[in-house]
């Protein structure tokens, strides 16, 4: 159960650094192909904006792998724990205001790890 939870941890570190990614370095272009509702004249204009978002996106994956390399197993898991749930609060968030895909997206892979993370 302990892999499972590494595992499902990972993944949501690497979407979220795949998102820091798509919104820092790569807004006006891998942006307009994820965001496709977006209005394609806002890309330029929105480019600081995402930038930011993407920063705490980049703040959110930090912060699961930094949980990888904490000697102590149990405030490892302290933290793991605390920005699954921060991920969860950001992705029910965005599918309340934005998009109800951001959901099943962000917040229920972070969900799920939160719940195999407590299980192991």
């Amino acid at each position: 159960m302990i892999v499972a939870a590494h595992i499902l941890t990972a993944l949501v570190a690497i979407e979220h650094l795949y998102i820091l990614w798509i919104e820092m370095f790569a807004w006006e272009t891998a942006g307009r192909k994820t965001f496709k509702s977006f209005p394609a004249e806002l890309f330029g204009a929105t480019k600081g904006l995402a930038a930011n978002q993407g920063l705490y996106n980049g703040f959110l994956a930090a912060g699961l792998i930094w949980s990888f390399f904490i000697a102590d197993p149990v405030w490892s898991e302290n933290i793991r724990l605390f920005f699954l749930g921060c991920v969860a609060v950001a992705g029910t968030f965005g599918a309340l205001t934005a998009s109800k895909s951001i959901f099943f997206k962000q917040a229920l892979p972070a969900i799920a790890a939160w719940i195999v993370v407590i299980l192991s």
